[in-house]
């Protein structure tokens, strides 16, 4: 896979605490997918596990993107920072990272159990009573469905600023 950086270098992000700064304020992602030449998008919250430096998605148990990644799971995603629109200069603020990779299934069960904890603590202020209502044991969790997007390809661009 031929990775294309910014053509301005001062705009790109090279800086690894800035990037994890991104991903671990970011709230959701847009996943690009395609199957030959029928593109398909979709946005989804995450949360960034910073010790293994992956990104954790929940999901239905079934539906399009499922059907998509098992035919295709090279994914690409974006996370943006939107800074806002600059008035009277016809451009906007804003930080953005690309993801390129491969999205998986998470099946093994402690695996999914740290992944929703890794999405519940960076989504929710308090996220002991929604874990508490909604997983009663180990069997619950066969009810989750959870996807994993390693970070093997992260660029990122900043603008504006």
């Amino acid at each position: 896979m031929t990775v294309h950086h910014p053509r301005r270098k001062d705009k790109e992000i090279l800086d690894r605490e800035e990037i994890v700064r991104i991903l671990t304020e970011g709230k959701y992602a847009v996943i690009g997918m395609a199957n030959g030449d029928d593109p398909y998008i979709v946005t989804l919250s995450y949360g960034y596990d910073a010790e293994l430096d992956r990104l954790y998605f929940h999901c239905a148990t079934k539906g399009e993107k499922l059907e998509r990644i098992a035919r295709n799971p090279k994914v690409c995603a974006t996370i943006i920072e939107d800074r806002g629109y600059l008035h009277g200069k016809c451009s906007h603020a804003y930080a953005t990272l690309i993801i390129r990779g491969a999205m998986e299934l998470v099946a093994d069960l402690e695996e999914k159990k740290r992944a929703l904890i890794v999405m519940l603590n960076h989504l929710e202020k308090e996220p002991a009573p929604i874990l508490a209502r909604n997983i009663k044991n180990d069997a619950s969790y066969d009810t989750v469905t959870i996807l994993k997007l390693e970070l093997s390809d992260v660029s990122g661009k900043v603008s504006g600023d």
